[in-house]
């Protein structure tokens, strides 16, 4: 095992309790406190990432910007008596992709400003994407063309740390091969794992294109690099890993000390394939979705269980509520869910994709989520109805895991995926 968790986080007593580390791309507060609370069980580091959609400098879809988000975490931390000096930040896919139907350049200087906004508000992980083409790019961009664009925004990070006198320099993760952000948006038959002899000539060039930037020492913090290992989902099912068709890719590391590989689109793979990715070096693990999945699974459970205890006119109407907010504001969700109402109905539901998540936020489903609370924490949940509708949390209260309120089933419930990764990174 690399020395990743450590050069991540600066603590050498993780190093020699985890084999790997897990991301969490996400940027609701629940999630984030049932990450504190599974790290704080675990006595680890955390590593949260935020998405170049989430936060950028014009606020993202969050509306926040890199300075609000590292406010926004270190307040969830305070509450959660989480310490602060054990969060790791990152960036995820940072670069031009929310700019890419503007002139390369101009996309590029957008991209720049991200980068600075990100390392001078102290992420310390930048995962550098420039894999995307832009306006009058050729539709595939070469190894070369990315790793150029990926050390002009590596140098403005190095300048942007500099500058603001931060002692703890960022570390980096490079990679052309890069998965969409979010899991696939058209039905998969399978996926190609990346090949070996790719995945040292794509570090080869970056490296290349380093030395040539006098980027030198900031390349001795590439600490990983983005491949395929095989693992996938769409709106309706998983690509599971399988270790024997990566082992080639695996082998890779020999070639590549100091360096992991990074592992996105992890979301739903099974635990035993979580093990296996750690053990065969995709030492990363980052999910995104799978942990709002879990969010919507719980909050749509205790919505059903409010139908049984609560008067109609006192009840949230969560379901419906989210519901109409998704056919009034579709955009972040249309250009993905193709098919008949009732299909679409579906996939806005249960999709593994979880387009749900960009509507928590939302004025209207924000509220109808609290005054779901709210009945909840005033109607006790009768033992047998929660068995009914969230089993596992039933028992976790029965053992006294958890005390039955509203919060601790949500908490549970995200847990119940976040545990699987860190079991998975465990020595």
């Amino acid at each position: 095992m690399h020395d990743v968790v450590t050069r991540l986080s600066g603590d050498a007593d993780a190093d020699r309790k985890l084999k790997g580390i897990y991301s969490i791309c996400s940027a609701h507060p629940w999630v984030l406190e049932a990450a504190m609370q599974q790290a704080l069980e675990d006595n680890t580091p955390l590593l949260i990432e935020s998405t170049s959609n989430q936060v950028d400098q014009y606020g993202g879809y969050t509306g926040m910007k890199p300075a609000d988000f590292v406010r926004f975490v270190y307040k969830i931390a305070d509450e959660v008596g989480f310490d602060r000096a054990r969060l790791i930040l990152g960036g995820d896919h940072l670069g031009p992709n929310a700019w890419r139907a503007l002139p390369a350049e101009e996309a590029m200087q957008k991209a720049e400003a991200l980068i600075e906004a990100y390392v001078s508000a102290g992420f310390g992980k930048i995962h550098l994407d420039a894999s995307m083409p832009c306006g009058g790019d050729p539709e595939r961009l070469s190894d070369d063309v990315v790793a150029e664009r990926a050390s002009r925004l590596c140098a403005v990070g190095e300048n942007a740390a500099k500058r603001e006198g931060i002692l703890r320099k960022p570390v980096y993760v490079i990679g052309t091969e890069v998965p969409v952000p979010g899991g696939a948006s058209e039905e998969l038959e399978g996926v190609e794992v990346t090949h070996r002899d790719a995945a040292l000539e794509t570090v080869a060039i970056h490296r290349k294109a380093w030395h040539a930037r006098g980027l030198d020492d900031a390349w001795q913090r590439v600490i990983a690099l983005v491949v395929q290992p095989g693992v996938e989902f769409d709106h309706t099912k998983v690509i599971d890993y399988q270790p024997e068709l990566a082992s080639d890719l695996s082998e890779a590391l020999t070639q590549l000390p100091g360096m992991v590989f990074e592992a996105h689109s992890t979301d739903y793979q099974k635990a035993e394939a979580l093990r296996h990715l750690v053990h065969d070096g995709f030492a990363i693990l980052k999910v995104g979705p799978g942990v709002t999945f879990a969010l919507r699974e719980a909050l749509f459970a205790l919505a059903d269980i409010e139908a049984e205890l609560v008067p109609s006119h006192e009840q949230s109407k969560l379901r419906e509520v989210i519901e109409k907010v998704m056919l009034d504001k579709p955009g972040n969700w249309e250009r993905y869910y193709h098919g008949n109402a009732r299909e679409q109905h579906l996939l806005r539901t249960y999709s593994y994709s979880d387009r749900v998540r960009y509507y928590w936020t939302d004025a209207d489903i924000a509220a109808a989520a609290q005054t779901l609370l709210r009945n909840l924490e005033s109607t006790p949940i009768p033992e047998n109805l929660l068995s009914r509708y969230l089993p596992a949390q039933y028992w976790a209260m029965r053992a006294g895991r958890i005390d039955g309120s509203p919060m601790s089933l949500i908490h549970s419930k995200v847990r119940e995926v976040i545990d699987m990764y860190a079991s998975a990174c465990r020595a």
